[in-house]
């Protein structure tokens, strides 16, 4: 019987099972099944929620773009973040990846108030001297480092990124390192909303 897990990526930790130039792994914060692994990624530098399982079937169901499971993320960008850039974000940018150009596709952007997320650690750098301002960024593809190649590109640096939502899946009272388990029903549920 397939199992499937909810994970809150903490930062520093890779998205993956195997423990690499002395960064902790998936496998140090929880005793995941041995066929587990994690369905879709988040860099090193990233937080927020993976899902895991050992179903085969789900990560073609979850990141086929056609199937419209939007990725929400908040972010933190260095600067005050103004209509124009967020509008750029929305409507789609001109990015370079693996040595070709690509325009990322339509997503949802908006400014939003700090919200209340769990403490990094170690936590962002503070610089009194530059402003930072929060933005929630809904994508339905996920293209290496793109949140952050996204916002560099319309000026706006990110110093913090959290996966928040996967479709209408959130975590409750969400903290680095916690786990949950699902049905792959109630998984799928709560997805799709």
């Amino acid at each position: 019987m397939y199992r499937y897990f909810l994970l809150y990526k903490p930062f520093g930790v890779l998205s993956q099972f195997t423990e690499e130039n002395g960064h902790p792994a998936l496998g140090s914060l929880f005793d995941f099944p041995k066929r587990a692994y994690p369905v879709g990624r988040l860099d090193l530098d990233s937080e927020g929620l993976l899902v895991l399982t050992d179903d085969p079937t789900l990560n073609a169901r979850l990141l086929d773009p056609k199937r419209d499971h939007s990725r929400t993320y908040l972010v933190l960008v260095e600067g005050l973040i103004d209509d124009a850039a967020i509008r750029k974000l929305e409507e789609g940018v001109e990015l370079r990846i693996d040595g070709r150009n690509f325009k990322t596709a339509k997503a949802r952007a908006s400014l939003i108030p700090p919200p209340e997320v769990p403490e990094r650690t170690p936590p962002v750098r503070f610089r009194k001297t530059v402003p930072d301002s929060w933005i929630s960024l809904s994508l339905n593809e996920g293209k290496n480092r793109q949140v952050r190649r996204m916002t560099a590109a319309v000026g706006f640096p990110t110093l913090r990124l959290i996966r928040w939502a996967i479709g209408n899946l959130q975590m409750e009272d969400p903290k680095p390192g916690k786990v949950l388990e699902f049905s792959r029903e109630e998984l799928l549920r709560r997805i799709q909303g």
